[in-house]
C-alpha cells in the first residue's frame, strides 16, 4: 500500500469508530474500504480486528470514566464470548459466505422490529434486576454472539446490545458501553488466530485503528451526551442500513 492509502484508512477510521462505539456495523465499511482497494476478504477480516481491539479500549475506558460500565458484569459475560469467538474465527473460511449475509440480514430486521416495537424496554432495561453474571441460557446465547463476532466482527454490537438489554437486563447506555468491553475482550483471542494464519497487515490495521480512536472518542461523548434515547435512534438507523447492506441492496 502507498502512503496515501494509510491516511484514507486513517480518514475511514473516525466514522467507523464513532458509529461502532454509538451503535454498531461501523466495520461493515472499513471492510469494504480495504477490500475496495484490493486486500483479499479473509486478510481485510483480520487486519479489521486490530482497529477494533484499538477503537474499543478507548470506548470502554471513557464510558468507564463516566461511571457506566459495569467492569464486574461485563468480565463475567466475556467469558462465553470469548470461547465463541474463537470457533467463530477458526470457522471464518468454512462457512458459506451469501448464506451468512442472508441470515444475519434477517435477523437484524426482526432486531429493528423489536426496537421499535419494545421502546421502554431497550430505554430502562429491567429497573434494578440486571444480571450479576449469566445464567446457563445467558451463556448459551453470549457464547453464539461470541460465534458470531469472532466469525466477522461487523455488527457483533448489535447482537451484544440486545444480548445485554433483552436478556440480562442492562439498560441501553450501560449496554452499549459493555459491549464495547466485551468486544475488547474476546478481540485479542480472534486477532492471534489470524494472526497465526497470515491474515492481518498490521500497518493498514493501525492506520485505521488510530481514526477509529478518535471517533470511539467522538462516539462515546455523544452517546454519554445523548444517552439512551439517542443510542437507540442510532441503533435502529444503523440495523436498517446493515440489514440492506447484507441483502446486497446497496
Amino acid at each position: 500500500m502507498d502512503w496515501q492509502d494509510y491516511l484514507i484508512l486513517f480518514a475511514v477510521g473516525v466514522p467507523v469508530g464513532l458509529v461502532n462505539t454509538v451503535a454498531g456495523s461501523g466495520s461493515l465499511v472499513s471492510l469494504a474500504v480495504m477490500m475496495w482497494m484490493g486486500m483479499p476478504a479473509g486478510l481485510a477480516n483480520g487486519t479489521n480486528r486490530v482497529a477494533v481491539l484499538m477503537q474499543t479500549f478507548v470506548g470502554a475506558a471513557r464510558f468507564g470514566q463516566a461511571n457506566v460500565l459495569e467492569w464486574r458484569q461485563g468480565l463475567w459475560f466475556s467469558l462465553p464470548a470469548i470461547v465463541g469467538a474463537l470457533v467463530g474465527a477458526r470457522l471464518a473460511l468454512d462457512i458459506d459466505e451469501q448464506m451468512m449475509r442472508q441470515t444475519i440480514a434477517f435477523l437484524l430486521v426482526f432486531m429493528f422490529f423489536l426496537v421499535l416495537v419494545r421502546p421502554q424496554r431497550w430505554l430502562h432495561g429491567k429497573e434494578g434486576q440486571a444480571s450479576q453474571r449469566p445464567n446457563a441460557w445467558q451463556s448459551v446465547i453470549f457464547f453464539l454472539i461470541g460465534v458470531y463476532g469472532g466469525f466477522i466482527q461487523a455488527g457483533v454490537g448489535f447482537f451484544l446490545i440486545a444480548g445485554l438489554v433483552l436478556s440480562a437486563g442492562f439498560d441501553l447506555v450501560k449496554s452499549n458501553a459493555m459491549k464495547l468491553l466485551i468486544s475488547f475482550i474476546f478481540t485479542p483471542f480472534t486477532l492471534v488466530v489470524f494472526v497465526w494464519d497470515g491474515q492481518v497487515d498490521w500497518l493498514s490495521g493501525f492506520a485505521l485503528g488510530l481514526g477509529s480512536m478518535l471517533g470511539a472518542l467522538a462516539g462515546a461523548a455523544l452517546a454519554l451526551r445523548g444517552g439512551s434515547g439517542l443510542i437507540r435512534v442510532m441503533l435502529m438507523v444503523m440495523l436498517v442500513a446493515s440489514a440492506l447492506h447484507m441483502f446486497g441492496l446497496f
